[in-house]
């Protein structure tokens, strides 16, 4: 199409008083695989999984079906659906508590309410191995959203604090085989790189407890990936961990 044409269309457009774009982007979606998780999914993106529950009116953030067509992003306005197969979500808005808010309310005022954050304090935190450290927060090879901590394989890794996990397997891409722990509703922590995983999902750790065994990460090279994340947001671990 020539550029006079588009010019044209365009001029068009904006004389025809309608408000809409020419170009409908869709929000962003994930279609839920066999064996992911809601955590594992929102590790994935960056989210907070409340706030993936709450676009999606899950009334169990624990029950997601394979095939479930999960938004990753606030709607401006209607009912933020997901389908599984074509089956609809649950529309038992008011017996949702906890993460999800008011979404029926939001939706009924035609606009997305932000849930408030969570601020439950930082638990008492212990280094998830010994070694040294040879790639920290934002920096290094690897994934860098955590650091890097060398040994040797088969070493142990230990839940560097108190918690359950919420995804023990191998499906997140650069991770390896990777333990996320929840701590309460603000912190998750995870271990990547693994050759052996001890635990599994649903179930509780304490501190200090052995979750894994070192694998080799980059370069194959024997190594552990720690990362804190408060609120779905990754923080440098450093900041928690105590002196050595």
């Amino acid at each position: 199409m020539r550029a006079g044409s588009i010019a044209l269309l365009l001029l068009i457009a904006g004389c025809s008083g309608s408000s809409s774009s020419l170009i409908d982007y869709p929000p962003r979606v994930h279609v839920v695989q066999p064996g992911e998780t809601l955590y594992g999914i929102a590790w994935r993106y960056g989210l907070d999984h409340r706030d993936i529950a709450r676009w999606n009116e899950l009334d169990d953030p624990n029950f997601i079906l394979v095939g479930q067509r999960l938004t990753l992003e606030p709607r401006s306005g209607g009912r933020a659906a997901a389908t599984a197969a074509g089956r609809p979500s649950s529309s038992s808005a008011s017996s949702a508590t906890g993460a999800r808010g008011d979404a029926t309310g939001s939706s009924r005022a035609g606009a997305s309410r932000p849930a408030p954050t969570p601020s439950s304090p930082p638990p008492s935190w212990t280094w998830p191995t010994t070694g040294q450290i040879v790639s920290r927060f934002g920096a290094g090879d690897g994934v860098t959203t955590g650091i890097g901590i060398a040994g040797r394989e088969g070493q142990a890794i230990e839940a560097a604090a108190s918690g359950q996990v919420v995804y023990a397997g191998s499906g997140l891409i650069g991770y390896g085989q990777l333990v996320i722990i929840r701590h309460n509703d603000t912190y998750l922590s995870a271990y990547g790189y693994n050759s052996r995983l001890l635990v599994e999902q649903g179930q509780s750790v304490t501190r200090g407890q052995r979750i894994a065994e070192m694998g080799l990460g980059p370069g194959r090279q024997p190594r552990l990936h720690f990362e804190i994340r408060r609120n779905g947001v990754p923080v440098d671990p450093l900041q928690f961990l105590p002196a050595r």
